[in-house]
């Protein structure tokens, strides 16, 4: 279903031919040389004072390259924004590098095709804030379709890897650094008095990746002549978490939304992924990462065969019953050397995998699951005196830290049961109405004809996969069940895949998106390939939530046509 394309009343800022040249965040030094831009600079005159959506009729015909301009003019700031620069630049073919460390970042896209460059920079007067809005535009061979690409961890946008991808794959795109820092940075967080910067904070969470969505609409259809024929959201963890927002607060922004991982619930797994150092400082037990693994090899042999077959995957975890006790007095071999599991080290593997509880032993949230590696969420160090101290794993420990306690150096590795307690309960209570992503009540996104989905690895290191589940079921029980809910959400759970594990071309989930989108095909399954426990890979048909896959019998375990979708006897 084709969207209303939104436009805004404000300040038209055009695109001008100037005399400065500015290079590309995609450009090679050896393609400095052949770069072209255009620049201009406004000031709060651009400030948008009333928004109005107005219709643009799209053709599905590919823009050819006479339709196409890297100099598109009359960008509009989004109400509540001021525009204070553009910059268009021209960007021949070839290998982008892509920004940063492995595995963010620090590697090559190659082949990317010649595209345009356009930089908005927009403000809130007031906020003293600057986020950078960047879309990236094919010269020849638009597809027709906008793609949005959502961030990771604290970074709110994508560092030029997903841009490429998606101009490769004939979309103009688009993301936004909403201001802020990079993945693990959260410097921004608090200004000069100690207090949380709220305007870089709604920047973040929801406002930023919506006001890109106008923006990168614009751009579009002044460069190419045309809107977009149909928008689309793709993004994994924070990412994934943006789309959700997306869906629930500006349900018109996206035609299809493809949110993978997504950290919905933000407070709620936040905080419970320092559950491990809870439990280890409390216990004064440091299982080391060979002991955790000897776990997880012996929860696989225990369940590998629950869906018929022995084939390196836990189909189905929520019926994996493992108890870690059933290990105590193993001997594992750990570095060379000979280590028996203690009594000890199973009844902490058993509390991370429970998940938080408070002091009453009521549950708080979700564990992590069985199979899923601990050495994120349980690492440790062992100093030169011999003493193991907890290592918490650095997004949650920045969220407590930073935006909870306002302290930035505080010890998240030795946290009591109380403490986690309070500090869980004041999480919500202070960031549930800002970054929370739980409201399930998705009838506009519905209403507007969107279409919403979603994976989730079962073996997730870093967001409990039970989380995005229990999301799944509020939604059924708000919207009237899990038939009427399947008519425009779909999540699809993947065994023994870790946090993000099939981005990078592993799964066809934006086929999928866009032929339910653009031709009403609901996908009842998702290709993938996974890698098994024992590292090799097989071709497997993601199930369709709460279905789960089962073999048929007879096969190659490898093939996907050797296991089926059924209901799982729970159900």
């Amino acid at each position: 279903m084709k969207r209303r394309f939104l436009a805004v009343v404000a300040a038209a800022v055009p695109l001008v031919a100037a005399a400065a040249v500015s290079t590309p965040v995609s450009a090679s030094p050896e393609l400095a040389a052949a770069v072209s831009a255009t620049t201009v600079s406004t000031g709060a005159s651009a400030t948008a004072t009333s928004a109005t959506a107005t219709s643009a009729t799209a053709t599905s015909a590919t823009a050819g390259p006479s339709a196409f301009s890297c100099a598109p003019a009359g960008i509009p700031a989004p109400a509540g924004t001021a525009v204070e620069s553009v910059t268009a630049v021209a960007v021949p073919a070839g290998t982008f590098q892509v920004p940063g460390e492995p595995p963010l970042g620090g590697f090559p896209v190659p082949d990317v095709p010649a595209h345009c460059e356009v930089t908005v920079t927009l403000t809130h007067p007031g906020a003293n804030d600057h986020a950078k809005v960047n879309v990236w535009l094919p010269q020849a061979g638009w597809s027709g379709r906008f793609q949005a690409v959502g961030g990771s961890a604290y970074a709110a946008g994508d560092n030029g890897a997903g841009l490429a991808a998606a101009v490769k794959q004939g979309y103009a795109a688009a993301t936004t650094d909403a201001g802020v820092g990079g993945a693990l940075d959260t410097s921004w967080a608090l200004d000069a008095a100690g207090r949380v910067d709220t305007a870089l904070l709604d920047n973040f969470a929801s406002r930023s990746a919506h006001e890109m969505a106008l923006v990168g609409k614009e751009v579009v259809a002044a460069a190419y002549g045309r809107a977009a024929s149909y928008s689309y959201w793709n993004g994994c963890s924070t990412g994934g978490r943006q789309g959700y927002l997306e869906a629930q607060r500006y349900p018109t922004d996206f035609d299809g939304i493809k949110a993978a991982a997504p950290g919905v619930n933000w407070n709620q797994f936040e905080v419970a992924t320092l559950w491990p150092q809870v439990v280890m400082n409390e216990t004064r037990t440091y299982p080391t990462g060979c002991e955790f693994d000897a776990f997880n090899r012996a929860a696989l042999k225990a369940c590998d065969t629950l869906d018929g077959v022995a084939d390196g995957l836990i189909s189905d975890p929520q019926r994996c019953d493992f108890d870690p006790r059933r290990l105590v007095g193993t001997r594992v071999e750990c570095d060379g050397k000979q280590v028996t599991v203690t009594a000890a080290d199973a009844e902490v593997v058993r509390r991370i995998w429970d998940g938080p509880r408070d002091v009453n032993g009521k549950r708080l949230w979700y564990g992590l699951p069985i199979g899923a590696d601990f050495r994120y969420l349980a690492a440790s160090r062992t100093d030169a005196n011999g003493v193991t101290t907890g290592v918490p794993f650095v997004v949650p420990a920045a969220w407590v830290a930073t935006f909870v306690q306002k302290q930035p150096g505080f010890d998240t590795a030795h946290l009591s049961r109380a403490q986690f307690d309070r500090i869980f309960r004041a999480a919500r209570a202070e960031y549930d109405q800002v970054i929370g992503t739980r409201d399930a009540d998705l009838s506009a996104f519905r209403d507007a004809g969107g279409k919403l989905l979603s994976w989730h690895g079962d073996a997730d290191q870093l967001i409990p996969t039970a989380g995005t589940v229990d999301y799944r079921k509020r939604v059924e029980e708000r919207m009237g069940g899990a038939k009427k809910v399947d008519d425009f959400y779909r999540l699809f759970l993947a065994p023994g895949v870790e946090h993000c594990g099939l981005d990078g071309g592993k799964v066809d989930d934006l086929a999928a998106l866009t032929a339910w989108v653009e031709q009403g095909s609901a996908p009842s399954v998702l290709h993938a390939t996974l890698t098994t426990g024992t590292g090799t890979t097989v071709a497997r048909d993601l199930c369709r939530y709460p279905m789960v896959s089962r073999y048929t019998g007879h096969g190659d375990p490898g093939a996907a046509s050797s296991f089926r979708c059924v209901q799982p006897p729970r159900h």
